[in-house]
């Protein structure tokens, strides 16, 4: 996971990278260090397409609330540079992935 740390990076990003996904989290966040690899690995494993990136939010404030982003962890999903999927706090990873499935074979294949 590629960690991102200003806010033109995160937008030329999202408008060059076909397929993007972004994980906020935080340094004091015992959920995100936990939660972090398991979405890497799943990720990785059943949409290799997408890239991955991290953003740190508490330390990175105005790219946080720039995406309206203001409980962590919090990740978005991007494909064609339009945010297709929000979510936040409380994830089941697989039904994360398993939501992702379709728009990615659609924008992917």
């Amino acid at each position: 996971m590629k960690n991102l740390k200003n806010l033109n990076e995160v937008n030329k990003i999202i408008s060059t990278v076909p397929a993007v996904l972004i994980y906020f989290s935080g340094n004091n966040c015992s959920v995100c260090k936990v939660l972090k690899p398991k979405i890497e690995e799943q990720v990785s494993k059943y949409l290799p397409k997408i890239e991955i990136y991290e953003v740190k939010a508490d330390i990175y404030k105005e790219i946080a609330s720039n995406f309206s982003v203001f409980s962590i962890p919090t990740i978005l999903v991007f494909f064609d540079s339009k945010e297709f999927k929000r979510q936040g706090r409380n994830i089941s990873v697989l039904n994360f992935i398993e939501e992702l499935r379709r728009p990615y074979n659609l924008f992917m294949d």
